[in-house]
């Protein structure tokens, strides 16, 4: 996780939050209703959290519509207490949006996101541009470079692609990601699966799983069919997760990373 504890414009409480406001305009948005259409909205970081979320002050929040939690989730979101159900003409989201404790957030309301934990709105814009899964980190950056480095990758001692045309993908602590052109990979050696994540960066990733033995695990090859502007040159290209396979760059063999992603890849955005 980048952190931005550095940053002035961070303040902490007492409860481990870090915040900071946002200039952006963020609006979410359930069933074509809007929800939330504010202008100063916050950026909260929970502590153990790697990802953050957006607080709104309340008169930028279709409060009408949020009822108390019949069965408030008391204990999560750094102990908040205070939690609503959404009601959009009768149908109840329950514990879409909740309050934090801390003395700092007074007055603000944070949302889940369904692409995230499978409840809250379902659409999200900063300004225009329709935004995925979590709040993009201001203090993560994320850079596809096209590179001449000689990547090859290996599986179970089996060679599944070579390239000397990668494209190589630095996102702020995590490893870096080796992007191949479908031509350099054997990909008659995986078969496709139904499985997709978003990714707030990048955008939406397909997923082949290793046709091979046992031991590899599942979904360990990804695309962005239509990648986010940002990283247009990952475009189409294939990538394996560090974590389960054994990759060479230019003549060395890389140690595999400990991560998330290689306890459990699938299920998980894609990098």
């Amino acid at each position: 996780m980048s952190t931005p504890r550095t940053a002035p414009s961070v303040r902490a409480t007492p409860e481990g939050l870090l915040w900071e406001p946002s200039g952006r305009w963020v609006r979410g948005r359930m069933r074509g209703v809007t929800v939330v259409d504010s202008r100063h909205p916050v950026l909260v970081w929970e502590p153990g959290v790697p990802v953050p979320l957006y607080a709104f002050p309340r008169a930028e929040v279709r409060t009408d519509l949020l009822r108390p939690a019949a069965r408030p989730r008391t204990g999560t979101h750094t102990g908040s207490r205070v939690f609503y159900d959404l009601d959009l003409d009768g149908e109840v989201l329950e514990d879409a949006a909740w309050t934090f404790p801390a003395a700092d957030l007074a007055g603000h309301v944070a949302f889940e996101w369904s692409a995230r934990t499978g409840r809250g709105l379902d659409h999200w814009y900063e300004e225009e541009e329709e935004i995925f899964v979590h709040p993009r980190d201001p203090y993560k950056r994320v850079d596809a470079l096209p590179s001449s480095r000689h990547v090859r990758v290996e599986i179970d001692g089996t060679v599944v692609a070579d390239t000397r045309r990668p494209v190589l993908l630095f996102e702020t602590s995590l490893p870096t990601r080796y992007y191949l052109p479908r031509e350099d990979v054997r990909l008659d050696l995986f078969r496709p699966t139904d499985h997709s994540t978003g990714c707030p960066y990048k955008g939406t990733a397909a997923y082949w799983s290793w046709r091979g033995a046992a031991g590899v695990p599942p979904d360990v090859v990804w695309s962005y069919p239509d990648p986010l502007p940002a990283v247009a040159a990952v475009k189409g290209l294939l990538a394996f997760y560090n974590e389960a396979v054994d990759i060479t760059v230019d003549g060395v063999r890389l140690e595999r990373p400990s991560t998330h992603f290689g306890r459990a890849p699938s299920g998980r955005p894609a990098d």
